[in-house]
């Protein structure tokens, strides 16, 4: 398959991660918390390795220093601006609760559009970011791929759980699920016609700033509230075992 097939494929299984969310209907509530504990772990990870490993590397040895630096502050805080403004946050302990069907006043009609508008934005800017790096290096670009992939998992089951106890029926929820996926796509062919008229240094600097922030601001806080050793134990294991993973991957390619 050539690079161009590569990535095409590569945006539209990203999308289709959305579809996930119907294992919800399928499984308990104890058994998909259960789940989701050690994969948003894994997540926090592995977009922490991809960034720190993968996209950082390629997107500064293209920029000087301060420049770059200014890239990965702006990543960062656009995707606070995001949350704050949109009030949409990637938590999966508040989406947990929805799905464990705790009543909350906070999830409403206007709440779901926003869960909507604010998962297509953050795809959109990771289809950007990471078509980007592997345009510039196709292993990095893969490692990227991998880290958003262990990330959109939990995400997606959450979301579609949310827009569920929302009232949405399940058909409608899966269905704008995967609408607001196919912003991926949308970023890596914009990423893909931008590639010969621009750097794309700043674009995968701009999304390594999105996935710290969602590592450190929304995934590991899920990490440190477990309290009992056993469980805080195996929270740790799979948020390294993310990380090791990106390294090593680094290493060998």
């Amino acid at each position: 398959m050539s690079r161009d097939g590569t990535l095409l494929f590569g945006s539209l299984l990203m999308s289709l991660v959305a579809l996930v969310g119907g294992i919800t209907l399928l499984m308990p509530a104890w058994r998909l918390q259960q789940l989701l504990t050690p994969l948003v772990s894994l997540a926090a990870g592995s977009l922490l390795g991809g960034a720190l490993f993968h996209m950082l590397p390629e997107g500064v040895m293209a920029l000087d220093p301060l420049h770059a630096g200014e890239w990965i502050a702006a990543g960062f805080t656009a995707f606070l601006a995001l949350e704050q403004f949109l009030h949409w946050h990637h938590s999966h302990r508040r989406h947990s609760r929805q799905l464990l069907g705790e009543e909350d006043r906070w999830v409403r009609e206007p709440m779901a559009l926003l869960i909507l508008l604010g998962d297509g934005l953050h795809n959109f800017i990771c289809g950007l970011g990471i078509a980007s790096t592997y345009l510039i290096n196709p292993p990095a670009g893969i490692a990227a791929w991998l880290a958003a992939i262990a990330h959109e998992i939990p995400q997606e089951l959450g979301d579609f759980g949310v827009l569920v106890h929302s009232g949405w029926r399940p058909r409608k929820a899966l269905f704008w699920n995967v609408i607001s996926a196919f912003t991926f796509p949308v970023g890596a062919f914009l990423a893909w016609w931008l590639r010969e008229q621009i750097s794309l240094a700043p674009l995968v600097l701009f999304a390594a700033g999105n996935f710290i922030y969602i590592a450190a601001s929304d995934l590991v806080p899920e990490i440190k509230r477990h309290a009992e050793p056993g469980l805080a134990l195996h929270g740790f294991a799979c948020f390294a075992g993310g990380l090791l993973f990106m390294l090593l991957i680094a290493i060998l390619f």
